[in-house]
Order: C-alpha cells, then sequence, then structure tokens
C-alpha cells in the first residue's frame, strides 16, 4: 500500500485533491475543524505529504499548531501565498502548488491554465492532478515558482479589486477599463515587491495574468474576498510605507 496522505480542509479545492490521491493510490486522511491535529499525528506519523487546503484566514493558525512530524512533507496551495508565509516557521521547504483551477460547490472542475508545482512533493501532486484530467507543470526553480506566486496574486488582486469599481468579468475588465486596471497592477506590484523583498518583472507578470484572463474571461471580476483583499493590501502599503494611490482611491469611493 502506498503511504497516506493527510489533507487539512476539505473545501472544494481540498476534496479535488483528496480524490486525486484516492485515484493514485494513496490512502488519505481528512482534517476538519473539530479535529485535534496532534491526535490525530499519534495514529499517522509518517504521511506522504501534508496538504494544507484551509482558507487564507486560516493558514498561520493551522502552521503555528502542526505536529512535527506533518511539517517535513508539507504542501501548501493558499491564495495570496509567498515565501514569507511559510519562511517563518522552522520547517523544511515546503511544496507550493499554485492552484489554477476552480471547484464550486455541485459543478465541475473548471481549468484556467496549468497549475505550476515545485518542491519535493512536485511529483506528487502533478500525478493526482493528472489522474484527474487537471493540467499542471512542475517548476523546477525557486525563483521562477515566485514569479508563478506573484502572477496569481497579480490575478486575483486586480481582478478582486478592479472590480470592487467596475464590476463585470474579467475579460471586460481589460477590454473596457484597462487603463484603470493598469493602475491598479501598478500598486499591486508595489506591494508584492515589499512582500518578496526584491525587484519583479512588472511587463512579464502583466503578460502572464492577461494568458490566465483568456484562459477564463467570463471569470467575475469581484469575489466574496473582494472588500477583504483591498483592506488587507492598504494594512500591508501602511507598514510599508507605500503610497498605492489607486487602491487607496478605491477605498474611499467603494466605502460611501
Amino acid at each position: 500500500m502506498k503511504p497516506a496522505v493527510v489533507v487539512i480542509g476539505m473545501g472544494e479545492i481540498g476534496s479535488v485533491l483528496a480524490r486525486g490521491m484516492l485515484k493514485t493510490g494513496h490512502p488519505v486522511y481528512p482534517i476538519t475543524r473539530d479535529m485535534n491535529m496532534i491526535e490525530e499525528a499519534e495514529h499517522i506519523t509518517n504521511p506522504a505529504a501534508v496538504i494544507v487546503a484551509v482558507g487564507e484566514n486560516d493558514l498561520h493558525p493551522v502552521l503555528s499548531s502542526l505536529p512535527e512530524s506533518w511539517q517535513k512533507n508539507l504542501v501548501l496551495i493558499q491564495n495570496e501565498l509567498l515565501p514569507r508565509d511559510w519562511e517563518q516557521y522552522d520547517f523544511p521547504a515546503p511544496t507550493i502548488i499554485s492552484v489554477w483551477f476552480e471547484k464550486k460547490k455541485g459543478q465541475d472542475v473548471k481549468v484556467v491554465v496549468p497549475s505550476p508545482i515545485y518542491g519535493a512533493n512536485a511529483q506528487l501532486l502533478f500525478d493526482a492532478l493528472q489522474a484527474l484530467d487537471i493540467p499542471a507543470q512542475i517548476i523546477n526553480n525557486e525563483e521562477e515558482m515566485i514569479t508563478e506566486l506573484v502572477r496569481k496574486n497579480y490575478y486575483i488582486l486586480c481582478s478582486n479589486i478592479a472590480g470592487l469599481k467596475t464590476g463585470g468579468t474579467v475579460g471586460e475588465l481589460w477590454a473596457n477599463h484597462q487603463d484603470f486596471a493598469k493602475k491598479v497592477l501598478v500598486d499591486i506590484h508595489e506591494i508584492q515587491e515589499y512582500l518578496v523583498g526584491g525587484t519583479l518583472d512588472h511587463n512579464l507578470l502583466t503578460k502572464a495574468m492577461l494568458i490566465a484572463f483568456e484562459g477564463d474571461p467570463d471569470h467575475g471580476c469581484m469575489g466574496r474576498s473582494a472588500p477583504a483583499r483591498l483592506a488587507r493590501a492598504i494594512q500591508i502599503a501602511d507598514d510599508a510605507g507605500l503610497t498605492i494611490t489607486t487602491l487607496r482611491e478605491i477605498a474611499e469611493q467603494t466605502s460611501s
């Protein structure tokens, strides 16, 4: 029997990954909110992977209480994920996947672009997604994976935050409000450079984001998390002393 995989958080994405692991022959142990991870780790002592598939607000509470025996084969998949999120913990380097497929309750998986994966368990994740006919690609360079994470942040933050003012779809955002979207991206880029602690290629990231826009042009801009994403971006900018004029104007206009 193949080694077990632990999935913390059995929402839509966690359930997809669990199904992929089962199809490749790995037993799956789901961990839900009402379960004690420390107690469960006593029975599941050496899993092949521990996939953290909780919501963004639950990521750090989970990581801060993760059993020691589960830390060495960690897999992280959250939105707005960057190295500073895991480097603050004394873990071995986790496997990272930037998820570019959407799964809503009662609907099939919708793929935008192939999902990049980097780290020791990349092949395990790749095989699980392949078993479900979900395209993925293994990234062999850490710097390239960071670029992929920022690309996803561009997509999420631009569409959500600009969408607070424009509404509509990502295709409509770029077709009808391109100048405004570019101003939003300038602020987002400044925040991302602060968060990664280095220079990023704005033109490359914009082009990569647009490939994702084209992959699902009818995707709605403004999700339920949009106001919280804007508030979080402004808080980061305040902490860093960043101006981000356009994002602050959006916050003023949408709060009234």
